[in-house]
């Protein structure tokens, strides 16, 4: 029988028939509740390792997560439950969630949001994951040494993340018990788990594959400071290079709306402040890096997608597209964009697919970008965000409201 290593709580290898079995018991203390107090301070204890400047220094992500997770912000997002209609909000049950492995933080946010739900919780992580997602493991451990007894004990009987190699006896049988599967990753992971049956009471909620762009206004960058634009040119650094562009919601183009001559000057300037950014963080691109955005560029060049390239070094690549409608939404390498100008938001209108996910902006008023969120009419793109902020989690993610997805709503007459 496959078992499987149990990251945190850190314990012994557990087989998935004992797993499941512990997930399903009540915890001492009585079972957990919609904003239950005990993981409100947990997380809260959790949030604090995080936002440690030891931690923050090392993996700059970590710190936005903290900030998500701090008990202000908690208090904020559970209040959006409030308004039921005189229903009553519990927990979902049991859900599985299996995160991506190349954004290796996505599963904390889930798993928190699902916790502070109510729900016990298995999360799948990935023996590939590195880096940061180590550090949350170890945050996620020193917290739990930290607070006490009766809230580790309702944590560590109801919260697990575990590590297990490709197993459809583990797979299946997590599912099978599920209520809810949580399923991050490209169209063939979602495919791939939704092989193995769930309950007939549960469901799904999937994240496939996605694709973002982002969009700069000719006359807002015009308008713009010169801190501004520097400003610009490092959150787009932020959004794009953090995950080495490999994000759902990392842009891989950049449309310039407005005139072609104040689009050429504009975009000029950018990438010049944007290739300062690189310098200033000392980023450096592998060489297998380096090779495959030239074998992606040139590639697109040869199937006729662009009229030009150009590389500043090897960290930035920009591909002239040849007619702004094929944008290529698959991922060219760390550091790559496809660019082109467009004379209005409108025009992207007919352009926009369903898998769009974040639209990253600059220079745009709220109106303009409401007007075009009611042009797409929801038939692609969930956010619009400013540069910057592409990455910065929600508990509205792709649509989906989260808090509400992971509770279920009992209603009681007399």
């Amino acid at each position: 029988m496959t078992s499987l290593t149990q990251r945190f709580p850190a314990a012994p290898a557990v087989s998935v028939t004992d797993l499941v079995d512990e997930l399903r018991a009540a915890p001492p203390g009585g079972r957990l509740r919609v904003g239950d107090p005990r993981i409100v301070e947990f997380i809260t204890k959790f949030a604090r390792k995080l936002l440690a400047p030891a931690t923050a220094r090392r993996f700059p992500e970590l710190a936005s997560l903290g900030f998500f997770l701090r008990k202000g912000e908690i208090a904020k997002a559970l209040s959006t439950l409030d308004a039921t209609g005189g229903a009553l909000r519990f927990p979902r049950g049991l859900v599985f969630h299996v995160p991506p492995a190349n954004v290796d933080t996505i599963f904390v946010y889930s798993w928190a949001l699902s916790a502070l739900a109510g729900n016990h919780n298995v999360v799948r992580v990935s023996s590939r994951s590195a880096g940061a997602a180590e550090a949350v493991l170890e945050a996620l451990n020193a917290a739990l040494s930290e607070v006490d007894a009766a809230v580790a004990d309702a944590v560590r009987a109801t919260q697990r993340m575990v590590t297990y190699d490709r197993s459809d006896e583990v797979s299946g049988a997590l599912s099978l018990a599920a209520d809810l599967r949580v399923i991050w990753g490209g169209d063939g992971s979602v495919a791939a788990l939704r092989k193995y049956p769930l309950a007939p009471h549960a469901r799904d909620l999937t994240f496939p594959d996605r694709s973002s762009f982002a969009v700069a206004s000719v006359a807002g960058w015009q308008r713009a400071s010169s801190e501004e634009r520097r400003a610009a040119a490092e959150g787009f650094y932020n959004d794009s290079y953090w995950f080495d562009q490999a994000a759902c919601s990392s842009p891989r183009a950049v449309f310039w709306v407005g005139d072609a001559a104040g689009a050429t000057a504009a975009g000029q300037e950018f990438r010049t402040l944007l290739s300062s950014v690189l310098a200033a963080k000392q980023h450096v691109t592998e060489p297998a890096m380096a090779v495959q955005k030239r074998v992606s560029a040139y590639g697109a060049a040869v199937d006729g997608l662009v009229r030009g390239i150009e590389f500043a070094g090897n960290g930035l690549a920009t591909l002239e597209l040849t007619d702004p409608a094929i944008l290529p939404r698959e991922w060219l390498g760390a550091g790559t964009f496809a660019n082109a100008r467009v004379s209005s938001l409108s025009d992207l209108v007919p352009i926009v697919l369903r898998k769009d996910q974040t639209v990253s902006q600059f220079g745009f008023s709220a109106e303009e970008l409401t007007e075009f969120a009611h042009e797409l009419a929801g038939r692609g793109v969930d956010r619009i965000v400013p540069f910057g902020s592409a990455l910065t989690f929600s508990a509205v993610w792709d649509g989906y409201d989260l808090l509400h997805e992971f509770s279920r709503l009992v209603t009681v007459q007399a």
